[in-house]
């Protein structure tokens, strides 16, 4: 069970896990193991997902989500499959969270009266500036 809010937790077999041969330096190690970790999950398949989560998900993710409707992550920064496993699973976690997080309206506020008077302050001395240059009336 993944805890992604806490009203909200996607169980495992929702979630599909494949291993493929990681990429980069390693030596033999490399040739040898299947270390990279890649994350499969299919928003619209999912009951645990309310029509309008699917919807949020489906929006924020688009550039995420595959042609099937699935999400992929994957990771090969460790050695070890394991420790991939973890850091794709937080990093999924990470990702539905803020996908459905709502976005907060900005409130309006007024200007400040300080900034208003320097602003204006700085207009009168740049004219008087500006009035120093020219030639004096006689």
């Amino acid at each position: 069970m993944i805890s992604i809010t806490s009203v909200l937790s996607i169980p495992d077999n929702e979630i599909s896990f494949l291993t493929s041969r990681s990429s980069g330096p390693g030596g033999q190690h490399v040739n040898k193991t299947s270390s990279r970790v890649t994350l499969v999950f299919s928003v619209q398949d999912s009951p645990s997902l309310s029509d309008y989560q699917k919807q949020l998900i489906s929006i924020r993710l688009a550039k995420r989500i595959n042609s099937n409707g699935e999400l992929q992550l994957s990771s090969e920064e460790h050695r070890s499959q394991f420790r991939n496993k973890e850091e794709v699973v937080s990093r999924f976690a990470k990702l539905l969270a803020d996908a459905l997080k709502p976005v907060r309206k900005r409130k309006k506020t007024k200007v400040p009266y300080a900034t208003k008077r320097k602003r204006l302050d700085s207009k009168k001395k740049r004219s008087e500036v500006k009035k120093g240059r020219s030639k004096p009336d006689y």
